[in-house]
């Protein structure tokens, strides 16, 4: 954050303060140890010292319960939205900030904000209770053409995901930019679809995104964007951030810096295919639980783990927090388990993708995406063994995935042992 502070500084010294908007596609205000402590407040303040004009909210902005989300934005003194986040109780937008109109140098910018649409399939649903996460494209018939009448150019901020942004984009030809989150790429270039452009900076503040929009009466021309990656040994930290970082870490740092273990190797984390990390605690689980097979959501944040691992390297891999479960599952669950992944990353339409891969330790198969949807899992072996449908099985797992995660439903059925 220091150092993004810095980047965004000279940009807006380039380009002149007032010529520039600062947004945030979601996800901010934990995944961070020093952000749970805190339940989001620290991470708000070091982005109410950015001076952020808008931000939309993220499944995992929800993840201290929507009350908190309301109390987090009255701190921030900026606006976060989700058009298509709607209150059932009210039937409006949750927070009331559908969207920002901003005008700079007589051009007036509508910015739509979209939060994920199965949020509720990615987190504790007792945080989001009686919010409704309805597709974007559904609030989008409805707002474009108001914002098109008032404004010269469309910006959609997204946390929709890549693969549903470019659905939006050939569906809709009033867009003119979408800024998206949630599926961690870093698109620059920008891509273009439908004229529009489609941008994406990565995730974890590692990136700052910079688009330059060329108009011509009041029209959007082409625009420019490139990506700023925050490497730390090149480029240099704000002072100003630095001291509010210091500041608000002085009174945890026995907590986060409390030394673990030491990595000899790096320990990476991977999203759509086997993940060390993920390996590595599945391992652990099985080991003290006395367990045949560990079960973890695929998930895609966090850092690699090398050399001495604190406190606080651990929330980042692991930050929202849940309880073990230990379940008894047939091998026919099992299967089903695993039938259900292949599901959630190649399910026929794009908007049903959730999560990562299922990650899981002692257990293998085969996966063959070519197969329909139901016959993509063979050769399924457990330590060594074949899968018998019939057999019940000692199952670790958090309780994350006993509520539904990612539609893993099926542990539901499990008997706790």
């Amino acid at each position: 954050m220091a150092i993004m502070a810095n980047t965004i500084k000279e940009i807006r010294k380039n380009e002149g303060k007032e010529n520039v908007l600062l947004l945030d596609a979601g996800d901010t205000f934990g995944d961070d140890q020093l952000a749970n402590i805190t339940r989001g407040a620290a991470i708000i303040q070091m982005m109410k010292l950015l001076e952020y004009d808008f931000m939309a909210l993220g499944n995992h902005d929800f993840d201290y319960g929507r009350q908190r989300t309301k109390e987090l934005q009255t701190l921030a003194g900026f606006a976060f939205g989700g058009a298509n986040i709607i209150d059932k109780e009210t039937g409006k937008t949750f927070l009331d900030h559908p969207f920002l109109i901003k005008e700079i140098s007589g051009i007036k910018l509508g910015i739509i904000a979209l939060g994920y649409h199965n949020s509720l399939l990615t987190g504790n649903k007792a945080n989001m209770q009686g919010l409704n996460f309805v597709p974007g494209d559904k609030v989008l018939k409805k707002h474009l053409p108001l914002l098109s009448a008032k404004t010269d150019i469309i910006i959609i901020l997204s946390h929709q995901g890549t693969a549903v942004d470019r659905i939006t984009a050939k569906k809709f030809d009033d867009i003119d930019l979408i800024i998206g989150g949630h599926s961690h790429d870093i698109i620059s270039g920008p891509e273009k679809i439908n004229g529009t452009y489609l941008v994406q900076a990565l995730s974890d503040a590692a990136v700052i995104g910079e688009v330059k929009l060329h108009l011509h009466n009041h029209k959007l021309q082409y625009a420019h964007a490139k990506s700023h990656l925050l490497w730390t040994d090149k480029h240099q930290a704000d002072s100003k951030m630095q001291s509010l970082i210091t500041s608000l870490r002085k009174p945890h740092l026995e907590e986060l810096e409390e030394k673990i273990t030491v990595a000899k190797e790096t320990i990476g984390r991977q999203y759509k295919s086997e993940s060390p990390c993920e390996k590595l605690i599945g391992n652990l689980l099985r080991e003290h639980f006395n367990a045949e097979i560990a079960f973890l959501p695929g998930v895609g944040y966090g850092i690699s783990l090398n050399g001495t691992v604190t406190s606080e390297d651990i929330y980042r891999l692991l930050p929202h927090p849940s309880k073990i479960v230990r379940l008894n599952l047939t091998g026919k669950q099992i299967k089903s388990i695993l039938e259900q992944t292949d599901t959630n990353q190649k399910p026929g339409e794009k908007q049903e993708v959730v999560g990562g891969l299922l990650q899981s330790s002692g257990i293998s198969y085969m996966l063959d995406y070519s197969q329909p949807s139901g016959n993509r899992i063979g050769e399924v072996k457990v330590n060594g063994k074949g899968l018998e449908l019939h057999k019940k099985y000692k199952i670790v797992t958090h309780s994350g995935m006993l509520n539904g995660l990612h539609r893993y439903d099926v542990f539901q059925r499990g008997k706790k042992y």
